[in-house]
């Protein structure tokens, strides 16, 4: 029967067009290939992209009638780390960062996705920590899917952690003034 549904295989920009329905999608939901849906109103339709992408609030789908489905970032539950300062901040973000871990970063929290041992990691560092329901949109995002799905495709091309500690002296050199001028002339 899928044959029959339409199917959305280009995404128009914000603002590019009208929107003829909307579909309401959790983070996971915004980051796939090919996927059944229904609109708000209840029609179904099946998304079905040359290449997974990041669909993001504020998208829109075209379906192969012409239609176009408004993409919105559905509220989910997500964990909001608050720290007492700037650099309390840039700190715990360097530790997710290290663990490649999708997280939305705003200038006064960071939004992750519930993990009772990141949390407690977190709590450790002297971070705030609260649930909260919230659209998610973390940096780079395709990250997360990336590190679940295809692990092994992910290492070859980039090195996954090796990446990780690189951004780990970066942020050393920013840290110590002597190490300052050293990282320019590199």
């Amino acid at each position: 029967m899928h044959d029959i549904l339409p199917r959305a295989t280009r995404v128009a920009a914000p603002g590019s067009f009208t929107a003829d329905a909307e579909v309401r999608l959790d983070f996971d939901d915004r980051f796939r290939r090919r996927k059944r849906y229904e609109t708000a109103g209840g029609i179904p339709f099946v998304l079905d992209l040359a290449e997974a992408q990041v669909l993001r609030e504020g998208d829109g789908l075209i379906l192969d009638d012409g239609r176009v489905i408004l993409v919105r970032a559905a509220e989910e539950p997500l964990v909001e780390i608050r720290a007492h300062n700037a650099a309390e901040m840039i700190r715990l973000a360097w530790h997710l960062g290290n663990r490649h871990l999708p997280a939305e970063l705003q200038e006064q929290r960071i939004l992750i996705r519930e993990d009772h041992v990141i949390e407690q990691m977190l709590r450790g560092l002297g971070a705030h920590i609260q649930k909260v329901r919230a659209p998610f949109n973390p940096e780079g995002g395709a990250y997360g899917e990336h590190n679940r799905s295809s692990h092994q495709h992910h290492h070859g091309h980039h090195h996954g952690h090796h990446h990780g500690h690189d951004h780990g002296h970066e942020h050393d050199h920013h840290h110590g003034d002597g190490n300052h001028h050293h990282h320019h002339g590199d």
